[in-house]
């Protein structure tokens, strides 16, 4: 099979990935998104690093090529037409666009009818603050998160409307959700690792403040998953529709979970040191028998 990587960060992750595709038969090439041209006038317009003469039977994305809104939307294009190909892309950009959008996320996950901390998003400073009146007070914050962050960056406690910053410092864009403390004072939440839809892997993240990522200094540690936790995060990645993916949880206080984030593009190192489970592979062959079970790619200008 002709598989694509696409992966532009993350030496240890890349490396994991590629070894467990070769290891399970496929020949990867690595190549960014950000390589990625289209020049009409020939057979296909799209044009990929490393396969000149056809598109791949498959692409697995490690990371999305950053950039300005411009270059952004021009990656995700660039996956659209590879689906509309024919090509297998895991995740898919539909799934990339719902859950890197934490209000669509929220909003997902709320239809779907799991619990999640409640959650308010809106875009002028005014309406914001009148939520804060409303919803938050000394003692008892909301989290003010950037819509587009990841691993812990940006995050904010609001406890009144004057703590909340400009309309430019959010991108216009105030997504808050209330802050659940556990009652033994911890700072400890968990991640399940999700992949074709089974809940395969998880870990307690705990931090000596409340940000608890790994990348921002929290500490993984074993846990002995409890099938509760598995079906919630399993049931929030069927509704936001990823193929596999890392789920944030935290304990709602009567012995049951609250889903925090679904994240398409999850980094697993600290998983990996407590968890036997080999990732990467899992991530690989869940994504080769997808390829192989879906029709081949075919170059959509040729066609006729």
């Amino acid at each position: 099979m002709r598989i694509g990587l696409a992966a532009d960060n993350g030496n240890w992750h890349k490396a994991r990935l590629k070894a467990a595709l070769e290891h399970l038969g496929a020949e990867p090439v690595l190549f960014s998104l950000a390589d990625v041209a289209i020049e009409t006038g020939g057979r296909e317009p799209l044009r990929v690093p490393g396969f000149p003469d056809a598109l791949p039977d498959g692409v697995l994305l490690r990371t999305v090529a950053g950039g300005t809104f411009e270059a952004t939307t021009m990656r995700l294009g660039v996956l659209h037409a590879l689906v509309a190909s024919g090509t297998t892309v895991w995740n898919s950009p539909a799934s990339i666009e719902r859950s890197v959008d934490k209000a669509m996320t929220s909003l997902l996950i709320d239809r779907a009818g799991l619990p999640t901390p409640d959650t308010f998003v809106c875009s002028k400073r005014e309406a914001a603050a009148a939520i804060v009146a409303r919803e938050a007070g000394p003692g008892r914050p909301l989290v003010l998160k950037p819509l587009f962050g990841s691993q812990g960056e940006g995050l904010q406690l609001i406890e009144t409307p004057d703590d909340l910053p400009g309309e430019d410092a959010v991108s216009r864009v105030y997504y808050l959700q209330r802050y659940v403390a556990r009652s033994d004072g911890l700072w400890r939440d968990y991640r399940v690792f999700v992949c074709e839809g089974r809940a395969i892997a998880g870990m307690i993240r705990e931090g000596d403040g409340w940000i608890t990522n790994v990348h921002r200094g929290g500490r993984p540690l074993p846990w002995a998953m409890p099938a509760a936790a598995a079906e919630r995060a399993e049931a929030a990645a069927a509704a936001v529709g990823v193929d596999y993916t890392g789920v944030d949880l935290v304990e709602d206080g009567q012995g049951g979970f609250l889903v925090l984030e679904v994240n398409s593009m999850p980094a697993w190192s600290g998983l990996q040191k407590v968890t036997e489970v080999d990732i990467a592979l899992a991530v690989a062959r869940g994504f080769l028998a997808a390829v192989r079970a879906a029709r081949p790619p075919r170059l959509v200008s040729a066609l006729g």
